[in-house]
């Protein structure tokens, strides 16, 4: 027998030697330990680890009379990718188990289960283990965060994807997966990894980092992989550049989805750009798909989504694309006005609700600063009440065909695309790029803004058309980029935005379609107030249902008129204050009531007058 000086790493690892030194001492316990020390030192700076651990088994064993074939095992699956060691566990086509000191055999798993990657994610740094598992023939694999493997509860996820793992087996699968890593990390490859797409830093644009791995949630797999180049780049340029000759939605809708991947970089804030029209065949869902074609494949079910889903769905969906624009179709498919307000408050807002994970604490917030693309039969701002969303939407009304021949532009696009966006990524990155996309972005928002425009609304028209000015430059070439002119007239004025002045107008509209309801003449349905000159006297719980109804607050509502002169006001000496309705007598209604009296705007000079008697 050898001197334990002598024994070389692969005598601690191949054969028994060592252990079998140690154990002849076995009857004096104090040699013994003396002994066993010495030779674990010398296998440590022989880089071999776990000496005094092995050598337990080995005891355990010989006592028991059995052999021990070997200290140190490795996966003998049928099929596996790498051979891994696994030290004391022995893992083979019958799972993967142990023996205990008291001789008992402990499971980690009943079949076939190894880690053949480390995934290191450049966006959030998290570190994840692919694991690859076969029961029966088939070996798959999936992708689990390290804290999730390290917990008895958290593991059991496994079990979603077909890993046979139990409360009482989890802590052995701990072990084993931690284990194996340990012993062979320089053995087991690691890549990049990313689970959304767009700018990831110093790393680059996602998905355009070499050697890439996605490590997100399923379900977004398919998402992942429909963006990237495809066919032929000049196919798709002949029949953008054909496009860009017509009208001026599709222009406008080409420029906003190249003009996403700006909106964090110029440090600007998400905005919608909606198509509509009540017009079917105009070709805004084509439209759509060309948008969508400048970066991935337009085939439905692939980038493009529907406003179908839940509000966690489309907050899902917009932290994965991350920069790149979200394009949604079939706008009214939406029928809850409610549920579709805070959508479109939070889609444009750009950051998630904080949700509790399934390891425990608070997930992170889903964040993303994009376009949004929509388009639909009728305006967005028609279900909208608030000017924060409100305005963030550019709309786009589409009066005429958009396409020449849209069958035909469908065929081009669904096999030719994601030239053009990876072009404009890469002339981003380039020296200075950046910089001059800045001073062309301030050039245009300066003069947008000395318009009526409000600032938002300014900050969208400037992307727009900075996005159209470098995509005409770096890829177009064909000196016919968006001017001013074309996408002013989308652009909300401040008027427009302002809440108190939709909530007037929407009551002057009601008023005006419902003037039967305020005459001394027809009497036959319900009396909501009267008409005397220029002012209309609305009872005060009709004027709060027409608020209501319109999605407005009358409260807020009536604190405009007041502040803008708009209704009259009575002073209450009781409550030493000014109230805003007045007490009058009306038509058909007995006694005097309480009424908003609201000032009617001015008819145009060629508009009819309705002459209403004052009663």
């Amino acid at each position: 027998m050898k001197r334990p000086e002598e024994f070389t790493a692969e005598d601690f690892i191949d054969s028994t030697e060592p252990y079998e030194y140690v154990y002849q001492f076995s009857n004096d316990p104090f040699r013994e330990e003396r002994e066993a020390a010495r030779v674990s030192e010398i296998a440590r700076s022989r880089k071999v680890r776990n000496f005094m651990k092995i050598y337990k088994e080995y005891k355990l064993a010989a006592k028991r009379g059995k052999s021990l074939v070997t200290t140190d095992f490795t996966t003998q699956f049928e099929g596996q990718e790498l051979e891994l060691s696994c030290g004391s566990w022995i893992a083979d086509e019958g799972g993967i188990v142990k023996k205990a000191e008291n001789g008992s055999e402990i499971c980690a798993c009943p079949h076939p289960i190894m880690p053949i990657m480390r995934l290191v994610n450049i966006d959030s740094g998290v570190e994840k283990l692919m694991l690859a598992f076969r029961k029966g023939r088939q070996w798959r694999s999936t992708v689990m965060d390290k804290r999730t493997l390290a917990g008895r509860q958290s593991i059991l996820e496994l079990a979603n994807v077909g890993v046979a793992v139990t409360s009482e087996t989890a802590a052995n699968l701990i072990n084993y997966l931690y284990d194996i890593e340990t012993a062979n990390y320089d053995r087991i490859p690691e890549h990049n990894s990313v689970s959304r797409l767009g700018w990831m830093g110093v790393e680059g644009f996602s998905p355009y980092v070499d050697d890439l791995i996605f490590d997100g949630e399923q379900n977004f797999k398919s998402f992942f992989e429909s963006v990237g180049p495809a066919g032929r780049e000049e196919k798709w340029l002949e029949l953008a550049k054909e496009s860009r000759k017509g009208p001026s939605p599709v222009r406008i809708i080409l420029a906003a989805s190249f003009a996403s991947v700006l909106v964090s970089k110029i440090e600007a804030l998400s905005f919608f750009v909606h198509l509509w029209g009540s017009i079917s065949g105009t070709g805004k869902t084509v439209a759509l798909m060309f948008a969508a074609s400048v970066w991935a494949s337009p085939e439905a079910g692939k980038y493009i989504h529907t406003f179908h889903g839940t509000q966690v769905s489309l907050e899902l969906s917009a932290g994965f694309v991350n920069h790149l624009p979200l394009i949604l179709d079939e706008f009214q498919m939406i029928k809850n006005k409610k549920d579709f307000e805070q959508i479109v408050y939070m889609l444009s807002e750009g950051i998630g609700k904080g949700r509790g994970s399934k390891t425990g604490g608070v997930q992170r917030s889903q964040t993303w600063k994009n376009c949004i693309l929509t388009s639909g039969e009728m305006p967005i701002t028609n279900f909208m009440t608030g000017a924060g969303a409100f305005n963030r939407i550019v709309e786009v009304e589409c009066t005429e065909k958009l396409f020449r021949d849209p069958m035909s532009a469908l065929a081009v696009m669904r096999e030719n695309y994601g030239h053009a966006g990876k072009r404009f990524v890469e002339a981003l990155q380039e020296d200075g790029a950046i910089e001059y996309a800045k001073e062309v972005y301030n050039a245009f928002y300066r003069q947008i803004i000395r318009s009526e425009a409000t600032e938002k609304q300014a900050m969208a028209g400037a992307l727009i058309l900075t996005a159209d000015k470098l995509a005409t430059k770096w890829i177009f070439q064909d000196g016919a980029a968006l001017s001013l002119e074309e996408i002013a007239p989308y652009l909300q004025t401040k008027i427009e935005v302002d809440i108190g002045q939709r909530a007037y107008d929407y009551i002057c509209d009601t008023v005006s379609a419902n003037a039967n309801r305020f005459s001394s003449i027809d009497q036959a349905g319900e009396i909501w107030g009267k008409l005397a000159g220029n002012e209309a006297y609305i009872i005060r719980s009709v004027f709060e249902r027409i608020c209501e109804e319109g999605g407005f607050s009358s409260r807020a509502t009536l604190s405009w008129m007041a502040r803008n002169k708009i209704i009259r006001q009575s002073y209450n000496r009781r409550r030493n204050r000014n109230e805003p309705t007045v007490v009058s007598k009306l038509p058909g209604v007995s006694g005097a009531g309480r009424c908003v009296v609201m000032r009617l705007p001015e008819p145009e000079p060629d508009e009819e007058r309705l002459m209403i008697e004052d009663v």
